[in-house]
């Protein structure tokens, strides 16, 4: 292990890394021993039993966090001229296709979110193997294939994520800011893992969650109870 740095010795004796914390002392604690100077991002692992490789344990969806991700989110709507007025109208970033197609096959990928409609999703699949790679292809089981792009886009902009098992069988999920109070990052904790919890493969056999940590970009793991969080809604 590296050395630790100063603010790191400060912080991190306070984490008890031998206890599991109930969920609401694990976001207190998460801000407390934050020490970034701008708004570091606090964030969920959430380890599960499956098999990422086995098709029928894969682990994917999307929440709405009650008070959103803190973060600005830059949406990208690639619809036919039909639809543009009602992206724009519920705040799209930018609005096109072919224009927008063409500075992405250029290397421009300066978003977030791609939204589009059904029908322009033959002229994305040349641009899916730099958009994939990056989290950003289109996905009508994430909702960001759909003719209602103005509610696509509402959606996004209020907190909705999308998350997915990784390799290891962890997933990763951003639940908030340290500027949080924390009844956000608790309420925002409970949708997140209730959601996971409810995606269970009928094909598992044995434990589905395995553990939960919390910790903001530059934070220690916090360790959480698992059992806390039926307590926390």
């Amino acid at each position: 292990m590296s050395k630790l740095t100063k603010n790191q010795k400060v912080v991190y004796p306070k984490v008890d890394t031998t206890k599991q914390y109930k969920l609401a002392e694990a976001c207190a604690l998460v801000k407390e021993t934050t020490f970034t100077k701008f708004d570091a991002s606090v964030d969920l692992a959430i380890r599960l039993g499956v098999d990422p490789r086995k098709a029928n344990q894969m682990v994917r969806g999307v929440v709405t966090l009650p008070h959103g991700t803190g973060k600005t989110v830059r949406v990208l709507v690639l619809c036919t001229p039909d639809k543009e007025a009602e992206a724009q109208a519920a705040g799209a970033d930018y609005v096109g296709l072919d224009d927008y197609i063409e500075k992405i096959k250029n290397g421009w990928t300066d978003i977030d979110t791609i939204i589009c409609t059904p029908s322009v999703m033959a002229k994305i699949g040349p641009i899916g193997r730099i958009l994939g790679p990056r989290g950003l292809m289109p996905n009508p089981k994430t909702g960001t294939v759909t003719m209602e792009v103005g509610k696509a886009v509402n959606e996004v902009k209020a907190g909705k994520i999308d998350f997915k098992v990784d390799k290891q069988g962890i997933v990763h999920a951003s639940v908030g800011k340290v500027s949080f109070s924390n009844e956000q990052l608790v309420e925002n904790s409970v949708e997140l893992i209730n959601t996971v919890l409810k995606l269970k493969p009928q094909a598992l056999k044995g434990t589905y969650l395995k553990s939960l940590f919390i910790s903001s970009t530059m934070s220690p793991g916090i360790n959480i109870d698992s059992k806390s969080i039926s307590a926390a809604e």
